[in-house]
């Protein structure tokens, strides 16, 4: 008996069958450019802004569709086997600081920005990790501080997602003292705004079509009424309310890269022979992917109880951090003894095994490390 998510739904089944027509269509043909380039087109958010991809379980009233996060994880899951190139970027718009805004901006705020990430007119970027700080958000040292009407921020950034694209970032900025409690997030919109500087589209081993950016703030003016959550100090609280929607969107990602891993592989190894026979006939390669299979499963479920646990507003952060290390880390176990059984074939970039391999290293290190994440883990125990 084939398994069926507990999130999806007859409604949801149709969105998602013409939505991969649309990818396999409209974006995939575009990927090679893409990654060339080190970029997606702004063309291709318009289009994804047309389908109701970006902004789903935003309500309707600010441009979304509406409907629950079930639809943003069936749109990252179908990017992730079809178009992965462009996965990167939208799930930090779409997934991270439209919630943001959503959940901590004013009625005008929501108003002013939400409807234009809908469309794909306007793309998001968070800017929280600094040259020295990784994951350890209570060192940030950029400042915002008030100046008449406006905040003037001041610091750098480093490995920002949609740096080179965005034209809204929520910057975590130290509006107080040291510590968490010094924290805000400032929203600053990039367009004609002389103290901020976009610095190289930075040069990664995998994930070669996502932009990803230094940012530069030399007295960057925004105003102050740019805040969320309406009074300073708030910022860290804000993240770490957020960040386990976060953590569950690179999980979602990466029991679909583990999926998609084990059918392509499924696949070669039938139609590649060695020494007279298919190479899925050999014990080792079958044994190999029925492993690797029965991984993907279990993290299929574990992620499903997630996604109803986040539907409905009770995932916690332990549990969230369970789900973004286990996944990636089998992720990254899956892809690697996937590309073995590819043979040399599987180093080669134009076969996707081989984007899937450079790609998937990230995935245990941004969101948090996975170190990080068994901290928090044992934190629990």
């Amino acid at each position: 008996m084939e398994y069926r998510s507990p999130w999806m739904t007859e409604e949801l089944d149709t969105f998602r069958d013409q939505f991969r027509k649309f990818l396999a269509k409209d974006l995939a043909p575009h990927g090679d450019k893409w990654r060339k380039q080190k970029m997606v087109d702004r063309s291709t958010w318009l289009k994804l802004g047309e389908m109701g991809a970006l902004l789903p379980s935003v309500p309707e009233e600010y441009g979304g569709l509406g409907a629950s996060f079930a639809y943003d994880a069936a749109v990252y899951e179908d990017m992730e086997k079809i178009v992965p190139d462009a996965l990167s970027g939208v799930t930090v718009s779409s997934g991270i600081v439209a919630h943001y805004i959503l959940n901590y901006g004013s009625e005008e705020q929501k108003r002013r920005w939400l409807p234009g990430m809908a469309r794909g007119e306007l793309i998001g970027a968070i800017a929280m990790t600094e040259p020295g700080t990784g994951s350890d958000l209570q060192s940030v040292r950029t400042t915002a501080k008030l100046d008449g009407d406006d905040y003037v921020i001041n610091g750098q950034k480093t490995f920002i997602t949609n740096g080179q694209n965005c034209d809204l970032i929520i910057v975590v900025a130290r509006t107080g003292g040291a510590g968490a409690k010094g924290l805000s997030l400032i929203v600053l919109e990039t367009k004609d705004n002389p103290g901020f500087k976009r610095g190289r589209n930075l040069d990664k081993i995998g994930l070669h079509a996502s932009d990803t950016s230094e940012l530069f703030f030399e007295n960057a003016r925004t105003p102050k009424e740019n805040l969320l959550g309406g009074e300073e100090g708030k910022g860290f609280v804000q993240l770490m309310q957020q960040l386990p929607q976060e953590r569950l969107i690179i999980a979602i990602g990466a029991v679909a890269a583990m999926e998609r891993a084990v059918a392509l592989t499924s696949d070669y190894t039938r139609e590649r022979k060695a020494f007279g026979q298919p190479i899925i006939e050999f014990q080792n390669t079958a044994f190999t992917l029925a492993e690797r299979k029965t991984e993907a499963f279990i993290a299929r479920v574990f992620v499903d109880y997630c996604l109803v646990q986040l539907i409905a507003g009770n995932l916690d952060a332990v549990t969230a951090s369970m789900a973004k290390w286990w996944t990636t880390q089998k992720q990254v176990e899956t892809v690697d003894e996937c590309l073995q059984l590819h043979g040399g074939y599987g180093y080669m970039q134009e076969y996707p095994i081989g984007r899937m391999f450079i790609d998937s290293r990230i995935q245990k290190i941004y969101g948090g490390t996975n170190e990080v994440m068994k901290l928090l883990i044992a934190r629990s125990l």
